[in-house]
């Protein structure tokens, strides 16, 4: 059971908190985006929290935590359990505090977000194939060792030390009318949202908050349908540090009483958004992060004034950055693989490459079998990947090996 504060933060500890969290964490920019703008039809900016110190905004909330530990509890020690972002957070906020920290893991934590959580000074345990086993483990630690748990989303201070970052993006762009912020359990869109509506009641303005899950791991649709916190079954999802399966109690009376909309992206839509902050942005963002941009690509957000989406994190393993490139540039129309039957004789492959030739789509890859399941004694199957350079060039390729009487099956 997660450790639970019902009471949200005032807007005096959302200021108070900002100097705590100040001792640790870095101001990061806020970039404007202008191809955004185009899409969008309004100014949008990028708030690099993928650019803050352990690569994500989790430093805020678990240093504000860590901070408010008696030193009692400090030589007890913390504990926790994640697979990525809240690990290296805590870790790191628990080496600047001098506390030991002990961080339970999945097996099979990617390399990087491991290696650095150990860099940070912590004990990391390695235990089960999902965040479901490390999450038991870390709670029996505690009960075991007195050992402090440091909940990811679901306590106040927590909670508090993420909500700096609203607070923050209101001295960056003080006409801000709309922030978009990703979610998983609600640690981030809580913290924000509570603290620009306060701030906003205060100035007698309204600010509009939109949060964004992954359509393969959305907790928060159901359970504000439901009109409490309800547990989903998560689907395979390339953002996989919001893939939470149920809200936070916290977080998830701060989200019904103060975000606007929460909306859902494809796959698809995070790797095409991943691929535009690559191109268009020059900024490494790990899937999660990437949501808030997903949303306005995908024309889930409707403009009213200078927007604001939040790049939560830019953690991402080399490996599923490489997949996803691969995915986010098929999802653009700018990698295609086809699969066409051809008659077994000579030269129908030199027929193929000429065709693609002439229409100027670079091969990648090819294929050629004649055991392809379904093929008769006197065809062979072409699997071809080829280079295109958007949706009309994608549709050309396919035009041209038509009209030359093939018949191109798109994979």
């Amino acid at each position: 059971m997660p450790e639970t504060t019902l009471a949200a933060p005032t807007l005096a500890e959302f200021e108070a908190a900002r100097a705590v969290v100040a001792q640790v964490a870095d101001v990061t920019p806020m970039e404007s985006s202008r191809y955004l703008a185009d899409v969008l039809g309004a100014p949008v900016y990028l708030k690099c929290e993928n650019l803050q110190r352990t690569g994500s905004y989790k430093i805020r909330g678990a240093y504000n935590r860590l901070s408010k530990l008696t030193d009692e509890e400090k030589a007890r020690g913390v504990v926790a359990a994640s697979a990525g972002n809240h690990a290296q957070g805590v870790a790191f906020a628990a080496r600047e505090l001098g506390i030991k920290a002990t961080i339970f893991m999945p097996v099979g934590v990617a390399l990087p977000k491991l290696s650095a959580t150990r860099d940070y000074g912590a004990e990391v345990i390695l235990r089960g194939t999902t965040v479901t086993e490390p999450l038991l483990a870390a709670a029996e630690y505690a009960r075991e060792t007195g050992a402090i748990l440091i909940p990811p989303f679901d306590h106040a201070d927590v909670v508090t030390g993420q909500g700096t970052l609203g607070l923050e993006i209101l001295d960056q762009v003080p006409d801000l009318e709309t922030v978009i912020v990703p979610i998983g359990g609600g640690g981030l869109i809580s913290g924000v949202a509570s603290a620009l509506k306060q701030r906003a009641a205060r100035d007698g303005r309204h600010i509009r908050v939109i949060g964004v899950q992954a359509e393969n791991a959305a907790a928060y649709p159901p359970s504000l349908e439901a009109g409490e916190a309800v547990m989903i079954s998560i689907l395979p999802t390339i953002a996989d540090g919001i893939a939470v399966a149920k809200p936070g109690l916290l977080n998830f009376e701060i989200v019904r009483d103060t975000v606007d909309e929460i909306v859902t992206v494809t796959e698809d839509d995070t790797a095409r958004a991943l691929l535009v902050l690559l191109e268009r942005a020059k900024l490494v963002v790990e899937p999660a992060g990437a949501v808030a941009v997903a949303a306005i690509l995908a024309g889930k957000v409707t403009p009213t004034g200078p927007t604001v989406a939040i790049l939560s994190g830019g953690n991402i393993d080399p490996l599923l950055m490489q997949r996803v490139i691969s995915h986010g540039l098929a999802a653009s129309g700018r990698y295609l693989t086809l699969r066409i039957m051809l008659p077994d004789r000579p030269g129908q492959l030199a027929r193929i490459s000429e065709l693609l030739a002439e229409a100027t789509a670079n091969v990648i890859e090819v294929l050629h079998t004649r055991h392809g399941v379904g093929l008769r004694i006197s065809e062979v199957e072409l699997d071809v990947s080829v280079e295109t350079r958007g949706p009309e060039h994608r549709q050309h390729v396919v035009d041209t090996l038509r009209a030359a009487g093939y018949d191109p099956q798109i994979d």
